[in-house]
């Protein structure tokens, strides 16, 4: 994977977690399903569906697939049980490696990193601890710390707050397009990575 990495000099860095800095989008999707069909959705929970919804709050993602499909899925409920589900498989989980080499390297110089993740700090935490990276992190924003997930912009704004560094002084890492609108209604740069969309590009060509 390269990343394209824009030109100038930034004083901040955050960071998504999911896809990201972890190569944890197949196991969340594995998760999303365990927890759906422990709750009976009457609907199958597609891979292209859970990949356009990167980024978004669990919460949020129930409630839009209860619009979508007419029913009443209790979202806090789905919530917990993808979490405890996913807990049972934080051993499965490693770093994306062109990330995790540009973290290393931010580190090394003293450059100051956030992670503002749409998914809880139950999750986040212990996800980044399980492939070695927790400590590079000290501001993590997830969103029970914020009135908006994204594609808000208030989880990166939070985070370069507590940076104390401005806005537009910040580039951002994502891998979902939820995450990267709100980098730009922020005010951010943005890197893309692609781990997601190459997961989709893949699917595509098995399904062919």
């Amino acid at each position: 994977m390269e990343l394209n990495i824009p030109k100038g000099e930034f004083a901040a860095h955050i960071f998504d977690c999911d896809g990201t800095v972890v190569d944890s989008m197949p196991l969340h999707y594995r998760a999303w399903v365990a927890a759906l069909t422990e709750h009976r959705a009457p609907f199958t929970f597609t891979e292209a569906y859970f990949y356009a919804s990167a980024g978004i709050a669990e919460a949020d993602v129930t409630r839009h697939l209860n619009e979508l499909h007419g029913c009443d899925l209790d979202p806090q409920g789905v919530v917990r049980s993808k979490q405890i589900w996913f807990q049972d498989h934080f051993h499965e989980l490693r770093s994306i490696t062109a990330v995790e080499a540009v973290v290393r390297k931010l580190a090394a110089s003293g450059q100051p990193m956030a992670v503002a993740s749409g998914s809880e700090l139950c999750i986040v935490e212990p996800s980044l601890t399980a492939v070695g990276l927790r400590d590079f992190f000290p501001v993590i924003v997830t969103p029970e710390f914020v009135k908006q997930g994204k594609p808000a912009p208030d989880m990166f704004l939070l985070a370069a707050e507590k940076l104390g560094v401005a806005p537009e002084q910040c580039l951002v890492y994502e891998d979902g397009r939820s995450g990267i609108e709100a980098a730009a209604a922020a005010g951010m740069a943005c890197v893309y990575v692609p781990s997601g969309e190459a997961r989709l590009r893949e699917l595509a060509r098995l399904a062919t």
